[in-house]
């Protein structure tokens, strides 16, 4: 795609208004359980057996049993434990578009023992000819405000996905057509809207053996009826009317909130409201929202390719935003970090080399987990009301008075 199609691809406009100014687009290894994860890890010595695959639907789609490499059951933080210090790094689009990306970070992600969320957008395993089945609400049948994909790029998009949720990644969803402004905005759906754009996506991802007529893949190996349990939409808009929906549909969490700021966080509903969030951006006297697009936006305002030769200091620079969030939530209140990306090389590259660097700096500090949103979902629902509560009520930077032991001690 051209430059002005792929920010198209991935939504580019401004949507709401942060902290940082403008909120982003939202546009082989061990066979033991991953040591990032939301619990205690296990490992196991002998290759486990062949899951019994049960074709669902045309096929596309197979229930294969329990999912690999998820950390041991979560258990209730005790009388004074220190809690965990929880990362999570997520994927809006999720789709192989020739760069090489998706590979990259599933590599990185195996290498570094964490698990990811892959928000996965619906037409990306939907065939241009076929667009006719898009029936986007309030835009014309087959419209879309990202680009569809080469026949080869689906392929390799169903690679990588079917590589992702067997590494132990999730797959949730970023929707369909992608639409942030005018009278088709997602900002604007109803609940209603909502859940025949959701049913549409669903369609794409179990019926794409369907559609594009590939009889020589493997189906994806999980049931997407339980696997889908959150998303995070399309610029971020629209999370409001969206709620009722996933609310019906039994989604577990969401991940739209236009900006939020390093703290606990708490249900909308009985749905987990998981934003993106604020975090220091070295040099500025402001925050910038923990995603790459919004670093970008700041630093050559809105434009992918900025001048080459400022390139390293804000590779730089958007590392320091991720570790200077990861810092201050680590040696302070443990709030959870969550850092959004997309699959782009925009500014030469600069921001994946940065989502990389940090992700290493990250791993391996004690009590560190490198999550997906629905495993640390799992986390959240173990535990006390109470200790949440008292977690919730600490400040962004904010430590516990006497330290975890003492605060923690009464909840």
């Amino acid at each position: 795609m051209g430059e002005i199609s792929r920010r198209k691809a991935m939504g580019l406009g401004l949507g709401a208004v942060t902290v940082a100014g403008v909120a982003g687009c939202a546009a082989d290894g061990d066979p033991g359980a991953r040591p990032g994860g939301a619990g205690t890890p296990t490992r196991h010595g002998s290759i486990p057996p062949s899951p019994v695959v049960v074709s669902i639907g045309d096929g596309s789609t197979a229930d294969t049993g329990p999912q690999p490499h998820q950390p041991a059951k979560p258990v209730p933080l005790q009388p004074g434990e220190t809690p965990p210090q929880f990362v999570v790094f997520s994927w809006d689009g999720a789709g192989e578009v020739g760069n090489g990306l998706f590979p990259r970070f599933l590599k990185v992600a195996k290498d570094h023992g964490a698990a990811m969320t892959f928000f996965l957008s619906g037409l990306y395993l939907l065939p241009e000819s076929k667009k006719g089945l898009y029936k986007p609400p309030n835009n014309p049948v087959g419209a879309s405000d990202i680009g569809y994909l080469k026949d080869e790029n689906i392929r390799n998009t169903l690679k990588y996905v079917r590589q992702a949720w067997l590494d132990g990644h999730e797959i949730g969803t970023h929707f369909n057509g992608h639409f942030c402004g005018g009278s088709g905005s997602v900002g604007k759906w109803t609940p209603a809207n909502w859940q025949d754009e959701i049913g549409q996506a669903v369609s794409f991802v179990t019926q794409w053996r369907t559609n594009t007529g590939f009889t020589d893949l493997e189906p994806l190996p999980f049931d997407y009826g339980k696997e889908l349990v959150g998303g995070r939409t399309p610029c971020l808009l629209g999370q409001e009317n969206l709620l009722p929906t996933a609310q019906k549909l039994g989604w577990r969490y969401d991940a739209s909130s236009p900006g939020g700021i390093q703290v606990w966080p708490r249900k909308k509903g009985v749905v987990w409201d998981l934003p993106l969030q604020a975090v220091p951006f070295p040099g500025h006297s402001f925050e910038v929202l923990s995603m790459d697009y919004n670093m970008l936006a700041n630093q050559s305002k809105n434009t992918t390719r900025g001048v080459p030769s400022n390139y390293a200091a804000w590779r730089r620079q958007a590392t320091g935003a991720y570790l200077g969030g990861f810092k201050r939530a680590y040696e302070t209140n443990r709030a959870p970090l969550f850092i959004g990306n997309h699959f782009e090389e925009w500014n030469g590259g600069i921001y994946m080399d940065a989502v990389e660097e940090a992700l290493k700096g990250m791993a391996g500090h004690k009590d560190v987990r490198l999550v997906s949103f629905r495993q640390f979902t799992d986390w959240l629902d173990t535990q006390d009301p109470a200790v949440l509560a008292k977690l919730r009520s600490l400040a962004p930077g904010q430590a516990p008075v006497g330290g975890w032991k003492s605060y923690l001690s009464a909840a």
